[in-house]
């Protein structure tokens, strides 16, 4: 079967497996936010010495950028950035007192919303709180998200101090008429300059973003896009399908299906952009990514899967801090409040401001590693029960090339890669048990 007719069939809506189980599935009425602090504690008095990440999530934008899902806050007046970064700061110091002590990170990912919303010198007073005031060397675990218009060479220079190596732009596309329908503008002269400087200052990977299946958007339109891309040469790109969700993110209501590619485009799309980077010498990391040949992502062994994406760190601990944020441990997740007003409200009280999460069973823990080895590896050993349970999918995955099993091993075939959200899809007993509903997961293409 050719490979657009195989994207055809398995567009399904599955989920994207940053977590397992899938947030959905989550069994929250097991789950107390007590719960969350004993794991926790427990998992870091085994080695108070261990490594450990931690997710900052910055809510603010200036505009609605409309196709965008994550949990963002709109606003254009600053005065909100100070009282903010306390919240977080007083969050952090309520985990340092419930772990006895600041933990170790070696991981250290701000995201958002918009982190350059804040100015750098709001951010270099949030991170002496987390990290401490001096000059830190540049760590490859810690990564920022940048918007082209309002990143500035003071921000690089600032998270630079702070050990920052790492360098993320969300671009999604130059066609202007893109641009215009998810509300979000940048010029590639500006991202140009943005990635020389950073270069300039230090920074050792610098990541674009990259959304097929906008609205607006058409084959010659991307690929020009992608080529402007590749002459910048990052070192890394994602991308990404885009998940038209307007049931849960009102913003996408700007436009109507009528606007957004067919499947059949979108299928093209997809194959267009992934064709041109692995002209240009990128490699296929796995779900979504890319790099060029050396990254240490490539590196046999080396990747591991987490909320934040795929990481070099293979950490028991990650610690979320601030609205809607995610914390992870091998045996349970926990995620934060979602609004900035109620958020604060508990730091205020000096709660910590978990409201819900999931506390992980042993066989939650064995199909959490094997969808981990999935998409990290490519390959992993399921148990007989695990393998006659998914026997079905598995078999149909099997003759249409995608996968391979042999006794109890099953492994991804390299045309399989492009369905990996699929494979690991047949091996969740949560997902199979489940009604299908394509108004929770987005579809895999």
């Amino acid at each position: 079967m050719e490979t657009s007719a195989l994207l055809d069939k398995y567009n399904q809506a599955v989920p994207r497996y940053t977590s397992y189980p899938a947030m959905p599935f989550w069994k929250t009425g097991t789950f107390t936010a007590g719960s969350w602090q004993q794991n926790l504690a427990a998992a870091f008095r085994k080695d108070p010495e261990q490594p450990v990440s931690l997710y900052v999530h910055l809510p603010f934008c200036e505009k609605l950028c409309t196709y965008c899902a994550c949990n963002t806050h709109i606003t254009r007046n600053h005065q909100v950035e100070q009282p903010y970064l306390e919240a977080l700061q007083a969050e952090w110091k309520l985990y340092c007192g419930l772990l006895g002590r600041r933990p170790h990170i070696t991981e250290l990912h701000l995201g958002g919303g918009t982190p350059t919303f804040f100015s750098p010198q709001n951010l270099a007073v949030f991170l002496s709180t987390v990290l401490g005031p001096e000059k830190r060397p540049a760590t490859e675990g810690f990564s920022f998200e940048g918007h082209p218009l309002n990143t500035t060479d003071e921000h690089l220079a600032t998270l630079h101090h702070f050990g920052f190596s790492r360098f993320s732009l969300g671009i999604q596309d130059f066609d202007p008429r893109v641009e215009y329908l998810i509300n979000r503008f940048q010029t590639p002269e500006q991202v140009g300059r943005l990635t020389r400087r950073a270069r300039e200052l230090g920074y050792t990977s610098i990541n674009f973003d990259l959304v097929y299946g906008l609205p607006g958007q058409t084959l010659p339109g991307l690929k020009n896009t992608v080529k402007q891309i590749i002459s910048m040469r990052p070192d890394r790109i994602a991308f990404y399908s885009y998940a038209h969700v307007p049931w849960k993110r009102p913003g996408q209501r700007r436009y109507t299906e009528a606007d957004l590619p067919a499947a059949g485009e979108k299928i093209a799309l997809q194959l267009a952009g992934r064709e041109l980077f692995m002209q240009a010498g990128y490699r296929d990391v796995g779900m979504d990514h890319f790099a060029l040949p050396g990254d240490p992502l490539l590196e046999p062994g080396k990747l591991h899967r987490n909320f934040m994406g795929y990481t070099l760190q293979d950490n028991e601990i990650l610690i979320g801090l601030g609205a809607s944020a995610i914390g992870e441990t091998t045996t349970a997740y926990a995620q934060n409040e979602k609004t900035v007003a109620a958020y604060q409200q508990f730091i205020a009280e000096g709660i910590l401001p978990v409201v819900k999460g999931h506390l992980q069973q042993q066989a939650d823990l064995q199909v959490r590693r094997q969808i981990i080895e999935l998409m990290c590896q490519g390959r992993t050993q399921l148990t007989p029960a695990g393998l006659q349970n998914a026997s079905a999918p598995l078999a149909e995955l099997e003759r249409d090339g995608l996968v391979q099993r042999e006794g109890q091993a099953l492994r991804v075939l390299p045309a399989g890669r492009l369905f990996l959200r699929n494979v690991c899809a047949a091996i969740d007993p949560y997902f199979r048990h489940a009604a299908r509903d394509n108004q929770v997961f987005s579809k895999a293409v």
